[in-house]
């Protein structure tokens, strides 16, 4: 039930308002005098404070500011007499959630009340969520221990207490988003909102409507004046996920916003200050979309203040045995398995190129723990992607399919020589069953000799 702090001098009105209140439900209590309200509301036990502004010694913007002080999420109603709106605007500027002129009805008094505590509600789901965004994107939670993963973390540690520009560049599924991420929950704006945009998502026409904003009436279908996610973002970071499919009468305006702190909503001249981090990521080489007259020269240099340049998994295979185990944690947690990963798939990966990087190796190993059975995750458990031009091995140019066979192909022959030709004690060394064994043998033509080995 919401708690509300009634802080009038005249106690006639504190009764009244008091009834009020409780008819619809809430929990009241009351202060005397400004002095009291001050210190009542100061404790934090109050989701809402309803203050009169005019009061002895300590009057209802002392009490705004005391509360505000120590009770950032505590909402806060003035009420006024007739000559003092300028007060009123005064405390709002300070941060009280509203004000209501004297006499009010209790109908309007109860709208106010409503529309504040659903406020405070939502601005504690921020703080919860904000809380647990730091949690999960703490720079440690960043998998790896390759020479380009330490380089990036220590950027991040570097970066992150700052307000630079940032560009983050790398193929896709290489994790820019979670640097993103990290940079933003390791910042000062870290309570703020974090919002991200896929910029070849969105439409050319509906792309500055939904960064800036737009005016009543400004295009077909504008029924309402509309806050644009720039404005959503202010006080946090904005990322700018695949910054370089933007078109090039946008590139321009988004320079001037970033330089001017300022955006325009479509349909009003009127600029609007923001106060935002910029974060952009693109999978594009950025030089060669400069000379193809696809992105804005000054925009990149605008944007390339802080540079990451992330490695793409076939670069950095020491990290896939860790990273392939984290997705197993992860994914055998959300399933309710427990599977373990045989050698065989663990060799294969590492012969493998991951044009999809991370997110295909995560996608590989979400399928595997779906689809496995007697708790060992197999080369049959994985779905190899189709083949692509780039989805070649450092061993020769072929499929994951064409590794994964060569990989159980040696670790079979291996378990035959080692059980001196024994399917049933060469399936218990594999830790499949007898038969599961005779098929890949089929599949692979495996004919076995001891003589020949």
């Amino acid at each position: 039930m919401p708690k509300i702090l009634i802080v009038d001098d005249q106690r006639n009105m504190r009764t009244t308002l008091a009834m009020m209140l409780r008819g619809a439900g809430y929990e009241v209590d009351e202060a005397a005098d400004g002095e009291q309200g001050a210190e009542r509301g100061s404790m934090g036990a109050f989701d809402l404070v309803l203050t009169d502004l005019r009061m002895g010694s300590k009057d209802g913007i002392d009490v705004l500011r005391a509360i505000k002080d120590a009770q950032p999420l505590t909402e806060v109603i003035v009420m006024t007499a007739y000559g003092t709106i300028e007060s009123a605007v005064e405390a709002m500027r300070l941060g009280a959630y509203d004000y209501i002129q004297k006499p009010f009805s209790e109908q309007e008094l109860l709208v106010k009340v409503s529309k504040a505590l659903d406020n405070r509600r939502l601005a504690g789901e921020v703080g919860f969520l904000a809380h647990e965004f730091k949690d999960r994107y703490k720079f440690e939670n960043i998998v790896g221990r390759s020479g380009g993963v330490r380089e990036v973390l220590g950027r991040i540690v570097r970066i992150a207490p700052t307000d630079a520009i940032v560009l983050i560049t790398g193929e896709s599924g290489t994790g820019k988003e979670l640097v993103a991420k990290a940079i933003h929950a390791n910042s000062r704006r870290a309570d703020r909102p974090y919002v991200p945009v896929n910029c070849a998502a969105i439409t050319e026409t509906l792309l500055e409507s939904e960064l800036f904003g737009h005016a009543r009436g400004a295009f077909t279908g504008a029924v309402a004046a509309r806050k644009g996610l720039f404005e959503e973002a202010d006080g946090g970071t904005f990322f700018f996920d695949e910054i370089a499919e933007t078109p090039l009468a946008f590139q321009a305006k988004l320079l001037r916003a970033i330089q001017e702190n300022e955006v325009r909503r479509v349909g009003e001249n009127k600029p609007i200050r923001v106060n935002v981090r910029i974060i952009a990521a693109t999978n594009q080489d950025l030089g060669t979309a400069i000379a193809e007259k696809r992105f804005r020269q000054d925009l990149y240099y605008r944007l390339n203040v802080a540079r990451f340049q992330l490695p793409p998994l076939r670069e950095r295979r020491e990290d896939i045995n860790d990273l392939m185990m984290y997705f197993l944690d992860k994914y055998s947690r959300k399933m309710g398995v427990k599977p373990r990963i045989h050698d065989s798939v663990v060799e294969a990966l590492q012969h493998y190129d991951f044009p999809g990087n991370i997110r295909e190796l995560e996608h590989m190993i979400e399928q595997a723990t779906a689809l496995v059975q007697n708790g060992v995750i197999t080369p049959d458990d994985l779905l190899p992607p189709p083949s692509t031009p780039h989805a070649e091995s450092a061993a020769g140019g072929h499929t994951l399919a064409d590794v994964v066979d060569s990989a159980e192909r040696s670790a079979i022959e291996a378990a035959l020589r080692e059980s001196d030709g024994s399917r049933e004690r060469a399936a218990e060394v594999l830790a499949i069953s007898p038969t599961t064994l005779w098929r890949k043998m089929t599949r692979l033509g495996i004919t076995f000799d001891l003589r020949g080995g």
